[in-house]
């Protein structure tokens, strides 16, 4: 019942101890005022939205809403047609409480002070689940300093109970009452799925590299008479890296009556294409199929049956037999356990900004980089679900830890200021944060194409600017530049002033 607040607001105090705060221990008859947390939101909530975004919840999937509260997300998803019902013991107790394909139960079990009526709520809302249950709950606070212990949580000033969980608990905590393997998509947001196959399938799917289909670059007669048929097998070998097996692609009978068989019609596509570039999807696809096995070592590691058949196509096409796979992500990840491969991957990529204690990578070239470095990231954002804001990646090369950064309007500001950090340590998956965003002189960034691959489209605007901003003089000293105010003296005793990527003399 209780809404979710930006991510940031929740990573405040990330590293504060419930156990080391000072509170007053009250007794456990107080009577809880459940229904005071509900709150009123003026969108979506974030569980729901990360849902949406990740393909779960769609116009084709029934929704119910298990302990909706106000039903805030059930008025707005209705009115962007979803079919969704919500029910609540105090605000909606007379609807119907029914099965549905998608049940949310966000903001629940961290209300209810009863452990034991906890799991029910849990595993009732799990009864109702067809396909995926969303279970989000508040793990991280602001300040606890002055509350009133209660149970296993705290009694607020509003006289509500709440548990706030670590993330790893939280994961422990639906899996020991569901018997399950929750997946995590966001700091407190799991997804909990009935098919096991269409959870691997989840799981990879957010590890696949976003590919884009070759271009033609050769006249073809025969290609051109046929680009149109052809457009859906190019799309399906885009996104797996392979040819399509029986039954896979919709458009297989056309094809496989104008050109004898699927092969046959790809070899048309390969007149009017690079074969390198097809060569180039099917490879990383493979490097992701590694990642996504090595990872799931961590876990319960599926047998080869409760894999999709999709899945099991890419193996074979990739690997040859499951075993093989599964031998080659795991070679990958004792890899990366070895002393001094980390830092070594760090000082040899050729993507990244490399400073004697890190190499700093945007987000958005994480599948291009060395596939330690990637697999090494998996470890620590395989326990947070993703980080939704953060655009740089840093890869600590003196101590085995992973750090996301935020630097808000990366792309449209010239030297865009840190907003907020935080710091995975792999020996513990504990985190640390800190909030940057009401500092009078915070960290800024300076070379941005630096941290970028040179195929981002915005790599070479950025290398021009900087080269504009060499030869203004800007960089002949850094020790001091490196925070807000220290640019802006630079920039003052240069006599320019920077707007959108452009130097401007002062007069």
């Amino acid at each position: 019942m209780v809404g979710s607040a930006h991510p940031t607001k929740l990573l405040y105090a990330v590293n504060v101890s419930i156990a080391n705060l000072i509170m007053s221990q009250i007794p456990s008859t107080v009577e809880v005022e459940r229904h005071r947390a509900a709150i009123s939101r003026v969108e979506l909530s974030r569980p729901v939205r990360l849902a949406i975004e990740s393909g779960i919840i769609t116009t084709e999937t029934s929704i119910f809403d298990y302990g909706c509260g106000v039903g805030g997300d059930v008025k707005r998803l209705k009115s962007q047609g979803y079919d969704c019902e919500g029910w609540d013991p105090y605000y909606f107790p007379d609807v119907e409480i029914r099965s549905a394909d998608i049940v949310n139960l966000s903001y629940i079990i961290n209300v209810i002070e009863d452990p034991q009526e906890r799991d029910r709520a849990l595993s009732q809302a799990w009864e109702l689940t067809g396909r995926v249950l969303i279970v989000a709950a508040q793990i991280l606070v602001n300040d606890l300093s002055g509350m009133l212990a209660y149970g296993d949580g705290i009694l607020t000033k509003r006289n509500t109970f709440q548990k706030y969980y670590q993330q790893v608990e939280l994961k422990e905590y639906i899996d020991r009452v569901l018997s399950v393997d929750a997946i995590p998509i966001g700091l407190g947001i799991f997804l909990v799925f009935r098919d096991l196959s269409q959870a691997e399938s989840f799981r990879a799917a957010r590890l696949y590299t976003r590919m884009t289909t070759p271009r033609v670059r050769v006249e073809s007669k025969r290609f051109e008479d046929y680009q149109v048929q052809l457009a859906p097998l190019m799309e399906f070998v885009s996104q797996r890296g392979r040819i399509p097996i029986k039954g896979e692609l919709a458009a297989e009978p056309e094809l496989n009556s104008e050109f004898g068989s699927i092969k046959r019609a790809f070899q048309i596509v390969l007149t009017a294409t690079d074969e390198a570039e097809w060569d180039a999807i099917a490879y990383q696809r493979s490097l992701d199929l590694q990642v996504y096995l090595a990872l799931s070592q961590f876990g319960q590691r599926r047998s080869l049956r409760n894999l999709s058949m999709a899945m099991k196509a890419d193996i074979k096409a990739f690997f040859g037999s499951y075993d093989e796979a599964c031998a080659v992500a795991d070679r990958l990840l004792f890899k990366i356990g070895e002393p001094g491969v980390i830092k070594q991957a760090c000082q040899q990529s050729k993507i990244g900004k490399l400073l004697p204690a890190a190499l700093y990578v945007h987000i958005s070239a994480l599948n291009e980089i060395d596939p330690k470095l990637r697999l090494y990231e998996g470890c620590a954002s395989r326990n947070i679900g993703g980080t939704e804001d953060a655009n740089l990646i840093k890869f600590h090369t003196d101590k085995p830890c992973i750090s996301y950064l935020y630097y808000p309007n990366f792309e449209s500001i010239a030297h865009p200021a840190l907003s907020w950090s935080m710091l995975i340590d792999l020996r513990d998956l504990s985190l640390r944060f800190r909030d940057y965003s009401q500092q009078d002189n915070p960290p800024i960034l300076h070379r941005k194409e630096t941290f970028l691959s040179n195929t981002h489209p915005l790599y070479s605007k950025f290398a021009k600017f900087t080269k504009s901003e060499e030869k203004a003089g800007l960089y002949t000293e850094t020790k001091t530049i490196g925070n807000q105010q220290g640019w802006e003296r630079r920039l003052q005793s240069c006599g320019v002033k920077i707007k959108n990527h452009r130097i401007i003399r002062q007069v």
